[in-house]
Formats: C-alpha cells, structure tokens, sequence
C-alpha cells in the first residue's frame, strides 16, 4: 500500500473521527490534529503529483473557509476548534467539494443541534450525571460539538474529492 493510500485511508478518517470523539467528550479539537491534516494534505498532494495550481486551488479554498469560519468564531456562532477543523477539511476538498461539504456539514450540524437542545429539555438521568462530558454536553450554557457534523460531511465527501480519485487510481 502506497503512503498517499495510507494517508487517504487511515490518517484522514481516524483524524476525522477523533476531531468528533474528542469534540463530543472535551469540546475541543487540538490545533495538532488540524496541523496533521494540514501536513498530510501536503504529502498527499506531493505524493499524488498534483500541480502547484491544484494545489494553489485548495490552499485558497482551505483560506477562503477559515477567514469566512474566523468571521463566524469572532461573532460567538462557531468555536474555534470547528473553524480550523472546517478549514483543514476544506484543504483537503478544494473547490470541487467544497459546497457540499459545507452543505452536508449545515445540514448534519443542524440535525445535532436539534438533538442537543431536544435532550437539553430533559433532565438527564442520574445514572449519566457521574460522566463529566455528558453533564457538560447537556449544560444548557455550552455550545453544541459541531465538530462531530464537520467530521462526519468529511468522510461522506471524501469519496468524491479529485484527490481520492488520484489516489485510488479512479
């Protein structure tokens, strides 16, 4: 198995799906673990042979995203782990996948957040009030983990990326 096989197959979805683990449980998501898909977006597109206008391309994309995602931060709508995660994702994307990714992303994300604010109303049950992430998931004054939507539109899109079609030979 080649490397790029290795970082499309392994490194971006366990990245994926521990930006939403760690999103549920602590919400946060580490500037290493958007570091590391920063850097294995780089190796990636060396190892695939992608142009410096393709390249280019996703680097604007992936700015483009973290200027609007910043915007959304400084305002209170967004935490920060999301608009980096979102940004290191729309890297990875491009152009190509980038509205739906987004589109996926909104409408999972809406979709958690109704789920989250439906629990809120309840009480939670006394057996689950020993879990301190799940008393502060259910905290009426915390924020939704809208990393888990982000991570989850990823791995959908990913498929459907030029870059996973380089890499699987498609």
């Amino acid at each position: 198995m080649s490397l790029s096989l290795i970082v499309l197959l392994v490194i971006f979805p366990f990245a994926m799906a521990y930006a939403a683990a760690s999103d549920l449980v602590s919400m946060t998501i580490s500037n290493r673990l958007c570091l590391l898909l920063v850097g294995s977006f780089g190796l990636c597109a060396l190892l695939l042979g992608l142009t410096l206008s393709e390249i280019g391309w996703h680097l604007a994309a992936g700015g483009l995203v973290l200027a609007i995602a910043f915007g959304l931060f400084a305002a209170g709508w967004i935490g920060g782990g999301d608009a980096k995660l979102a940004a290191a994702t729309a890297l990875w994307f491009g152009f190509d996948q980038l509205m739906p990714y987004l589109m996926i992303s909104g409408l999972f994300g809406g979709l958690l957040t109704m789920i989250i604010l439906m629990l809120r109303s309840r009480p939670l049950p006394a057996r689950m009030e020993k879990w301190p992430w799940l008393r502060r998931l259910h905290a009426a004054n915390e924020g939704v983990p809208y990393g888990i939507a982000l991570a989850f539109a990823a791995l959908l899109i990913l498929p459907e990326t030029t870059i996973w079609h380089a890499g699987i030979g498609l």
